[in-house]
This record gives structure tokens, sequence and C-alpha cells, in this order.
């Protein structure tokens, strides 16, 4: 008697995590949020916890339902120094990806990174 049990190990290809549709998402939401906010050092924390709840939340809602999702934000006073930000992972790289995105403007600079990692 054959087991009809569904155990999927890879997501099929409709279901993956798609870089550019996630971007898309972090772009929508930072610019909808960011745009005329002023650098203000109180406000910052609850700014990136309000960004990366929305940015998750609209990713959870594009479809990669069987994804871990990381949102990392960082917000800056702009100076206009220069930023770097790295970060490493292990993961399954034929199903696990990433996403990011920047926003500048006269007061401040956002780095938003969304990273997926397929459960099973």
């Amino acid at each position: 008697m054959e087991s009809s049990d569904t155990f999927l190990i890879r997501p099929h290809h409709q279901h993956k995590f798609k870089p550019a549709v996630v971007k898309e998402c972090i772009r929508e939401i930072v610019r909808e949020k960011l745009s005329g906010v002023q650098y203000d050092p109180e406000e910052v924390p609850q700014l990136s916890k309000t960004l990366a709840d929305s940015v998750k939340e609209k990713v959870k809602n594009a479809g990669f339902d069987r994804y871990k999702l990381v949102v990392q934000v960082v917000i800056g006073e702009q100076r206009g120094q220069g930023v770097k930000m790295s970060s490493r992972c292990l993961w399954d790289a034929d199903s696990d990806n990433y996403a990011e995105d920047v926003y500048l403007n006269d007061s401040l600079f956002c780095l938003v990174a969304v990273f997926g990692s397929y459960h099973y």
C-alpha cells in the first residue's frame, strides 16, 4: 500500500523565494514610510521595528508561506558617509535566498535586507 504523504524538502519553482518580488515589496514599504521623514535618533528604534514588521508582513502576503523570514533594518543619519553592511548565512543555495534595498534622502539612509529560508 502506497503512502500519500506529501513531504517536500524543496519548494516547487513557482513557490521559490524570488528576490525581485521581495525587493519590490521592500522598496514600496520603505518609500511609503520614509518619504519626507527627518532623522531623529529618539524615533529610530521604533521606526526600524515598524519598518521590519511591515516588510515582513508584505513579503508573507506575497506567497512565501513555508519560508522563515528574517528582516534586518539599519537606519542612520545621512552625512555623506559611506556605509557597508555584510552578513553570512549557512543555507541551501537551491531554495534559500535574500533581497536587499537602500533608501536615501537628505536626512537619513536606510538599508533593508530580507532573508528567506525554506522550512519543510
